[in-house]
């Protein structure tokens, strides 16, 4: 038995999970393994979180901002055990309608479903935030900037500097002109595949809530950008056009800057994800995330057609390969 093992097996036994089946449950993109504990007699179940100290995100992140989305009546996992010194959390069990599950068997729900995930933030919008750190021009356009360093280094060999440097100073200044304002709590990867479909429930407590751990202040547009901009799934145009119209009317923010800074935190966002993915792909072992590539792509060329994003847009077009059959065999084989 590792001392990972033993350390799970003595936060376990304090509790009413301590005779409980043990499975593996799907990861995510980070070190962070799960268990699903369910009691051979009762049928009730757990889920065991565990994040090792120094390889993944701090267990205590996640404990602050599940007790913080609960506070408001979200439906955060509720905690019912912890070790925070060694990264380990025993946690409720949502279940496994994972949103992109759900619209897979029942696709006419995705208006439903959406417009429910769409109300989950306007209510965390409105709520008082926490002490969290910002989302602000400077770390977004670092982020950006991996689509050069990761994405265009992967599939060229290369990428050029000079681009990337006049990207990074014209972007730093949309990002402040286009996402001032008001600062909001914003989980950063609120996705179909981290929200769970909890119909027994009521509101905005039917979307079960996961991977909220790396959150931090920003702006207001961007978990609706994570949301609808969805790698993972398509999310159909019309449905996208309506959750924005349905934030801007619940919320009353100015509906030409909103959509403005949704199209440029679009931008930012799917900049980033072509940068970490060929990370995840090169120097992770996980070329699966090659294959989501595409998504990220088609959506940066929308975003990119918005008339805020004019002074990169063509820079971008040019020096950033096309995710081409060609270009993302090299990734894979890299």
């Amino acid at each position: 038995m590792t001392n990972r093992a033993i350390l799970a097996e003595a936060l376990i036994s304090h509790t009413p999970w301590s005779k409980a089946r043990r499975e593996p449950l799907a990861g995510d993109a980070s070190n962070r393994r799960y268990e699903r504990l369910t009691d051979p007699v009762t049928g009730k179940s757990a889920v065991l979180m565990d994040s090792p100290p120094g390889q993944a995100e701090p267990v205590e992140a996640f404990v602050r901002m599940a007790r913080h989305l609960q506070s408001i009546g979200l439906s955060a996992p509720q905690i019912y055990a912890e070790d925070t010194q060694y990264g380990f959390l025993l946690l409720e069990d949502l279940g496994d309608d994972l949103f992109e599950r759900v619209l897979v068997k029942h696709p006419d729900m995705e208006r439903e479903l959406y417009e429910a995930a769409t109300d989950v933030l306007i209510k965390l919008h409105e709520a008082p935030t926490l002490s969290l750190q910002s989302y602000g021009p400077a770390l977004m356009t670092e982020l950006a900037a991996l689509s050069f360093t990761k994405y265009a280094q992967g599939v060229l060999g290369e990428y050029d500097r000079d681009a990337q440097d006049r990207f990074e100073h014209r972007f730093a200044d949309i990002l402040h002109q286009e996402t001032s304002g008001t600062k909001v709590v914003v989980q950063r990867d609120y996705h179909a595949e981290n929200l769970i479909w909890l119909p027994d429930r009521q509101g905005v407590e039917r979307v079960g809530l996961l991977d909220f751990q790396t959150a931090m202040l920003g702006h207001p547009a961007y978990d609706l950008v994570s949301l609808l901009q969805d790698v993972r799934r398509k999310v159909t145009a019309g449905t996208e056009m309506r959750m924005v119209s349905h934030y801007i009317s619940a919320t009353g923010v100015n509906d030409h800057d909103f959509r403005s800074a949704y199209a440029v935190l679009g931008a930012q966002r799917n900049l980033r994800i072509l940068g970490v993915f060929t990370r995840l792909a090169t120097e992770y072992g996980k070329p699966h995330y090659v294959d989501l590539i595409p998504a990220a792509w088609g959506h940066l060329m929308r975003d990119l057609d918005h008339p805020a994003l004019v002074n990169v847009a063509d820079l971008l077009r040019v020096a950033l390969p096309a995710p081409t059959p060609e270009n993302l065999n090299r990734l894979r084989q890299r």
